[in-house]
């Protein structure tokens, strides 16, 4: 069975999937796998930007979405007129000959992953690029143009190594995709400690937060700066400890969204 695997720490956001895939399907009909794709208002490979935090401490990610041809596939099981069928090799198609248009696969998709055409009156979502594959073609367009890696497909058993310790997207749903994800980031809890009285950003101080059992530390930079990455979501009591100075604490602090804590001033002993 075909998959991908996309490490989100290797993708820079430069688009090139999602441009390679408005270049095959655009204007380009490829029955009967797809009709041409609308210029505007589908992405069937689509760039996400993530920002998290405040300025100045932020962080920026990206997540690569497409159809997640998934084992469960529940547009598969509200579709009417059996328009939309697994290949042997995985792939989830809609096939545009038998599809009315009732959308009823567009609202079940939990993904945002199908969309409709007004102009041809059907609903239409990545191929997988199937057209290409079956003529020979090694990679679909989006994996083939990525400059930096971050998109591999294969066959899901040789790619067993990248999916290890790989997760999916919304896993709670049942629908078990066959697109995995490497290395999305947590949130993070972050700051700035400083001396008043010197006005200097104090160096070195012990900061760990704790939620239940779980101790996460680190310890601020030459610029006063730290920065607890990859928390998940909860609720976190963190302390800031430095010699010659009182600890100061942060009680429940929600990281349901990353947090700066911004300039943080420690009084001194």
């Amino acid at each position: 069975m075909k998959a991908f695997v996309i490490d989100v720490s290797k993708c820079n956001g430069c688009h090139n999937c999602q441009l390679a895939c408005k270049d095959e399907f655009v204007g380009n009909d490829w029955p009967p796998y797809s009709r041409p794709q609308p210029q505007t208002d589908q992405f069937w490979c689509k760039v996400e930007e993530h920002a998290e935090g405040t300025v100045p401490k932020v962080k920026l990610h990206y997540v690569t979405r497409l159809c997640n041809h998934c084992r469960n596939a529940e547009c598969m099981d509200v579709c009417p007129t059996d328009a939309i069928y697994r290949r042997d090799d995985g792939f989830v198609l809609i096939d545009p000959a038998k599809c009315v248009g009732c959308c009823a696969c567009k609202d079940a998709c939990p993904y945002g992953a199908i969309y409709f055409n007004d102009g041809l009156g059907i609903c239409q979502k990545c191929t997988g690029c199937a057209h290409l594959l079956d003529a020979g073609y090694k990679l679909p367009r989006c994996v083939e143009n990525c400059p930096t890696d971050a998109i591999v497909f294969g066959e899901e058993d040789e790619l067993a190594d990248l999916i290890r310790g790989a997760e999916v997207l919304k896993p709670e749903t049942g629908c078990r995709p066959r697109v995995y994800y490497r290395n999305i980031p947590g949130k993070f809890i972050a700051g700035t400690v400083y001396d008043p009285v010197e006005k200097e950003v104090v160096i070195g101080a012990r900061v760990f937060a704790v939620t239940g059992a779980k101790l996460v530390e680190t310890v601020t930079d030459s610029f006063g700066d730290f920065w607890l990455k990859d928390l998940a979501v909860g609720y976190y009591d963190v302390t800031i400890d430095a010699p010659g100075f009182k600890r100061k604490n942060f009680f429940r602090v929600d990281t349901g969204k990353s947090v700066n804590l911004g300039d943080i001033p420690l009084e001194r002993e």
